[in-house]
Parts: C-alpha cells; sequence; structure tokens
C-alpha cells in the first residue's frame, strides 16, 4: 500500500464511518448511514473529514471500501430477482439443502425461503460425472423453455449450477454463453466461477447469493464512483472482501458475493494488528456496532480463517438454519445485538433484546429521527453511560426524555419495575447474548474465552466491552486508538489479496505430487491475475491450506501446507500436519486410517503493514477529571458517581480508576468499578479488572 494520502469508508447498517490516513496523522468521521441511497453518506462524509487534515479532494491516493450492504440485501430479501438453472432433475436440491433438520425437536421449524423460488428454479438437459467425463452432452434446444420463462418472469439475475462443473465447467461456460445473448440485460454468475468446490447445495447457494446481489452491488459502486469523480476524488477505488484482503472494483462486480462480511473483516485486521502490538497471543475481537456484533477469536497473532460462512439465520446459535456460502472469510460469529437493536417482551414477559435493528432510519428513540421502539442505545443513555452532550461529537443530538419514556412504557410499566431497572435488563440480555455467542463460537472451534485478551471496537463495543468481559472470565482489555471507527482504520491495514480454490481427491497414501503441483501452479497464475491489477510490482505473500479428513468422513479440517513444488517426502509431511491439527481439535487421532485431501485453497497478497512492538509508558500520572455524572452498573446493581474524562487531554501513561467514562466523538468508553484505564504508548485505552472483581 502507498504512504500517500488513504482514504478508508465503511458503511454499516447504522452508521457510515470514514477514516484517513497521511503525512498528517489520522482523522476520523462517523454519520448516519443513508439506507436509501447509500453513496449519499459516503460523499458527504468526504466532504466533512478532508477539511479536518486540509486535504484537497485531488489529493486523495486511494479509497479502500467495506459495506455490509450485500448482506442486508440477503437477509432483508432487498436483492434482484433472481433465476436458478440447473442440470435435469436438480433443481429442488437447494430446497432439499442437507436432508436434515437443523432443529429436530421444533415441530414448526421454518428455513430461511431460497433466493430463487420453485418456478424460476429452471432445468437443462445435460451431465457430468465426478471425475469430469461428459454422460449426457448439453442440449442446447433444452435453454430454450428456460429462457422463455425467464424472460416472462423478467429476472435481473440467474445463477447456472450444472453437476460437477468444478472438475469440468464446459457445459456451464456454453450455458452462460447462450443465456447471455437471449438475455443480454441479465446479470449470469457461473458456479464454478465463484465457487469451484465439491458439494452440490453450497456451491448452489453461493451461486444464488452472488447472482442476488450482483445488480444491486453493480448500480451502487458505478454511482459511487460517479460520486467520487464528482467529489474530485479520482484515485482508485479498492474493495474489501471477507477474508481480510482488497480486490479491484471490477472483481468486486463480478463476485460480490465475497464482499458479504467486509466491514467485519476489516474489524479482524484491526484487532489482529493491535494484538500484534501488545505481544497478545490469544485475543478476542468484539466489533459492536449499531446493528450487530461479531467475536473473533485471535490465536498466534493471527485470526481464524475458514471457506464456508452462513447468512440470514433463522435461529442466531444454530448452524444449518442459514443460508451457506463457500467463500474465504475470516471466521467469526455475528449476532444481532448492536446499539439500534430492538428490545421488547416476549409472550412469557421476558426481556429480548434483536435481532432486528432500528438502523440509520428511524435509529432508537433517543436519536429524535421517528424511533419509537425502545433499543440497547436509549437503554445506554438513561443508565448515563452515554452523554447526550458528546454523542457523534455533538451531531446527533440526544433526547433522553423520548428514550426513558419508550422504555418505560414498553418494558417497565409491563413488568411493574423503575425504568433504570428495565434499562440495565435490557443491557443484561444483549451483553448476555453476546457473551453466549462468544463461548459458542470458541467451543465450535475447540476453544475457550477465559485468559484472553478482547480488542473492543466499534461505536458501542467500549461502552459494553468491561461488562462483557466480566461475563467471559477476561480481565484485560484494549480499547484501540479510534476505536468508534476501528473497521474503517483496519481497512487501511489490509493488503491487497485473493484467494483462489479448487476441490480434487488427493489419497496420502497413493500421493500423486506432480497433479498437486500443477495444480498450486494453475491457481497461482489465477489469483495473481486478479492481485496484480491493484498492486503491479509489490512482492507477494502466498499461503497455502488443504482441507483433509480421514477416509470415509463427512467433514474436512484445514491444514496449513508448505509453499513450492511437492515431492513423494510430502506425503508423510502432510499426514503429520493433518495429524497435528486433529489432535487441536478433537484431542486424539484414529491410528491406521487413510488421509485424503478434498480442497485446497492459495491465498496470494501484498505483505502486510511492518508492526513495532509496544514499550510499557515511561511515566504513570494521574489525569483530572472534566466533570461527573451518574452511571448504573448492572455488575454491582447500584449507580455510581463516575468521572468523565476527554479521550483527547489523557496523556501515554494517564491512569484512572473506575467508575469512570471517556469520552471520545464516536464512542464512549465505561471504565466501571474494580477497573482501572491507563493509556498505554499505542494510545490505546487498557481496562484491567482488579482480581477481587
Amino acid at each position: 500500500m502507498t504512504d500517500k494520502i488513504r482514504l478508508a469508508v465503511d458503511i454499516g447498517g447504522t452508521f457510515t464511518d470514514l477514516a484517513l490516513e497521511g503525512p498528517f496523522g489520522r482523522r476520523s468521521h462517523k454519520l448516519l448511514t443513508t439506507p436509501d441511497s447509500p453513496e449519499r453518506a459516503v460523499i458527504e462524509g468526504i466532504t466533512k473529514i478532508l477539511p479536518t487534515a486540509q486535504v484537497k479532494p485531488e489529493d486523495v491516493s486511494i479509497v479502500i471500501h467495506g459495506t455490509t450492504l450485500a448482506t442486508n440485501a440477503i437477509i432483508e430479501r432487498k436483492g434482484a430477482k433472481t433465476g436458478l438453472l440447473t442440470t435435469a432433475g436438480f433443481r429442488d436440491s437447494i430446497e432439499m439443502a442437507y436432508e436434515h433438520r437443523f432443529d429436530q425437536y421444533d415441530l414448526y421449524m421454518e428455513r430461511p425461503p431460497v433466493l430463487a423460488p420453485r418456478y424460476r428454479r429452471l432445468e437443462a438437459e445435460e451431465r457430468v460425472a465426478s471425475d469430469g467425463s461428459i454422460l449426457l452432452p448439453l442440449k442446447e434446444a433444452s435453454l430454450n423453455s428456460a429462457i422463455e420463462i425467464f424472460k416472462a418472469e423478467e429476472v435481473e439475475a440467474v445463477a447456472i449450477t450444472f453437476l460437477h462443473s468444478y472438475v469440468n465447467p464446459t457445459h456451464e461456460l456454453r450455458a452462460g454463453e447462450i443465456l447471455a445473448e437471449a438475455l443480454p440485460d441479465v446479470a449470469i454468475t457461473l458456479s464454478h466461477q465463484v465457487c469451484p468446490e465439491i458439494r452440490e447445495y453450497e456451491r448452489t447457494s453461493t451461486a444464488l447469493a452472488n447472482a442476488y446481489v450482483q445488480p444491486l452491488m453493480a448500480g451502487y459502486l458505478r454511482r459511487l464512483a460517479d460520486g467520487l469523480k464528482q467529489a474530485k476524488v479520482s484515485c482508485p477505488l479498492l474493495m474489501m472482501t471477507s477474508a481480510g484482503g482488497v480486490v479491484t472494483v471490477e472483481t468486486a462486480v463480478a463476485e460480490p458475493v465475497r464482499l458479504v462480511e467486509s466491514g467485519p473483516a476489516g474489524g479482524a485486521i484491526l484487532a489482529t494488528r493491535i494484538a500484534q502490538e501488545n505481544n497478545e497471543s490469544r485475543a478476542l475481537a468484539f466489533d459492536m456496532g449499531g446493528t450487530t456484533a461479531k467475536l473473533t477469536l485471535i490465536d498466534d497473532m493471527s485470526p481464524q480463517y475458514a471457506r464456508s460462512f452462513e447468512v440470514a439465520r433463522a435461529h442466531r446459535f444454530l448452524k444449518g438454519s442459514g443460508l451457506p456460502l463457500r467463500i474465504p472469510v475470516i471466521d467469526m460469529v455475528e449476532i444481532g445485538a448492536g446499539g439500534g437493536s430492538i428490545a421488547r417482551l416476549d409472550n412469557l414477559k421476558r426481556i429480548s433484546v434483536g435481532p432486528d435493528s432500528a438502523g440509520a432510519s428511524p435509529g432508537p428513540v433517543a436519536y429524535g429521527k421517528g424511533g419509537v421502539q425502545p433499543t440497547v442505545t436509549d437503554a445506554d443513555v438513561i443508565m448515563g453511560r452515554i452523554n447526550p452532550a458528546h454523542f457523534a461529537g455533538g451531531r446527533i443530538k440526544i433526547d433522553a426524555v423520548s428514550a426513558e419514556a419508550a422504555v418505560s412504557r414498553d418494558i417497565a410499566e409491563e413488568l411493574q419495575i423503575q425504568v433504570i431497572t428495565a434499562a440495565a435488563g435490557i443491557g443484561e440480555i444483549v451483553d448476555e447474548n453476546m457473551a453466549n455467542a462468544a463461548r459458542v463460537h470458541a467451543v465450535e472451534n475447540g476453544k475457550d474465552t477465559e485468559g484472553r485478551t478482547m480488542i473492543a471496537f466499534g461505536g458501542a463495543a467500549p461502552i459494553h466491552a468491561a461488562r462483557l468481559a466480566d461475563k467471559l472470565g477476561i480481565s484485560r482489555v484494549i480499547i484501540p486508538k479510534g476505536a468508534g471507527v476501528g473497521s474503517a482504520f483496519g481497512f487501511l491495514a489490509a493488503p491487497i489479496a485473493y484467494e483462489v480454490a479448487r476441490s480434487r481427491l488427493i489419497e496420502l497414501m497413493n500421493f500423486d505430487y506432480q497433479v498437486l503441483s500443477d495444480l498450486f501452479d494453475e491457481m497461482r497464475a489465477e489469483a495473481e491475475a486478479v492481485v496484480r491489477l491493484g498492486a503491479p510490482s509489490a512482492h507477494l505473500i502466498e499461503r497455502r491450506v488443504a482441507y483433509m479428513r480421514y477416509r470415509g468422513q463427512g467433514h474436512e479440517i484445514a491444514v496449513n501446507m508448505p509453499n513450492g513444488n511437492y515431492g513423494p517426502e510430502d506425503a508423510r509431511t502432510l499426514t503429520q500436519a493433518f495429524e497435528r491439527e486433529y489432535s487441536l481439535l478433537f484431542g486424539r487421532i484414529i491410528p491406521n486410517l487413510e488421509v485424503e485431501a478434498i480442497t485446497f485453497t492459495l491465498a496470494l497478497g501484498t505483505e502486510p503493514p511492518v508492526v513495532n512492538k509496544l514499550a510499557s509508558p515511561q511515566k504513570i500520572t494521574t489525569p483530572k477529571s472534566e466533570n461527573q455524572r451518574n452511571v448504573f452498573d448492572p455488575g454491582t446493581g447500584a449507580s455510581h458517581v463516575a468521572q468523565c474524562y476527554y479521550r483527547t487531554a489523557l496523556a501515554v501513561g494517564s491512569r484512572l480508576r473506575g467508575p469512570a467514562l471517556i469520552l471520545e466523538d464516536e464512542t464512549t468508553t465505561v471504565v466501571p468499578p474494580g477497573f482501572t484505564a491507563e493509556i498505554n504508548s499505542g494510545e490505546h485505552i487498557l481496562l484491567t479488572r482488579e482480581p477481587h472483581r
């Protein structure tokens, strides 16, 4: 990446965050997202942030952008009218899914609706075998009826998924050519291009999701490019991907499904950098914004990566209840637990929070923009955690009276309790939801949360971090500098990168090392062609992973592979690496079983920025507070007088004890009783829990 002036933009469901970096240091800005026209908030934010550093639009050298628009379109079913063309006899595979119930005891269990209803799922006469041989040549005439139906239905996008096309894509390519000629205004997605991997259901689901969001994202990126040009920002625009790298707009338009977790991925990149700076080998990244909360495990100063992700889950903690996407992604858990998450009473008069959110419009009641349902932010205002005069640097006026009235009407009066108790109940429920999500995610990965260092960022995370740490048995919390726009700052540290996957059965007992070497040569060429569009001459770092299993098993685990060409001796090397990872995950290996690899990935990217370890502050000082306010602490069940400090007034080495509030334009850090806060040499806030708490 360049050392010139760089701008990062992160569009969330509630806020749009901007981060600017250059010779002048760093600047940030936060404003409400404009859901009807997301690019409008981006352009408005640019006009506000550039003057703070006396930067002209034409001086910006690069813009890096991440967004949840693709994810939200799938969740809210606001994508394109989409059709599916598949092998004759397999139109219902996408609805049959895994052929099991993700919750076998729920008689009323419902899956998320398929993105293409059955009448828009059509068939082509063709058949390819699992080894790539053609059993039935494509009958091109069989596409005519599908084309007529797609025209009549006025579809905007079509996904083509033929059986075993990841081995032999000939039929998909020809069908794509025919449909593109007959339907020139329709976006066409070929499954072998977006997901060249085994397993028909996941490949079809991924291709459908890509087609579903492609017209939306292409239109948005076109309008954004026009808006940047009108604002005289004429530099390259790069897009953040779910795997933590950035790609060109052309790649993003072709494969927008890779962007579904682009915003949270930026946060994971930031947390990884903070872990490296502070020499934290075991960390938990906690990102809480206005709409969702995201948690990521970081081990050995690197986040976990995965090849699958579920979006639009019907049940937040149940695997299989969402739409599976086979894309490279930083492994995280995401739940509807943000500042805008709506609180209500369920049928049993219990407080529930989320997963739906008030978003940017109308937003929490306290924003005074038409919201009527109480949210987490309203509860935080009532508990005194948010200073109404300082919220968003004073740009958003907080109506505490209306927030209290909403919580009173919908929660307190119904339960016949005090408003402050109802607000604390909302806070406790959302914190427990996040704690439970973190525990489940850790257990699913054979790990735990206790003893880790939490790295908290996002507009709402510093407010809830200490209480969440209490629940997870965590004693250290780092609030990075600029935490309120943390994901945007993470974008600035992301490499230009791209990942390629291929499915190919390789048996280690009969190890065909030449086939494997040739496969990786092909993958390297494909990945480099994409990366060089954004980094023509940079030195590139390569990472290889094999997804391996014992023969007969139904699922694989990720195993890191050495780079370079392979020889016969590498069969033993790969077997030992597999057994090491298998033992870490399951506590044992299974002797005398054959090992095989099913899928291989190659990630290629530019070198990440060098991270220097932080030294301890040379001098510890006790700062003076600016003022004080009453803050309710759910941990003690009582209100306390909290000293208030402006973050900009705290120098390196400043140390203070809770209860306290540290105020910033984009967020507030709550320091509860029993915690101390210190500004370390990286200008990050370090919260430490006292042993007796």
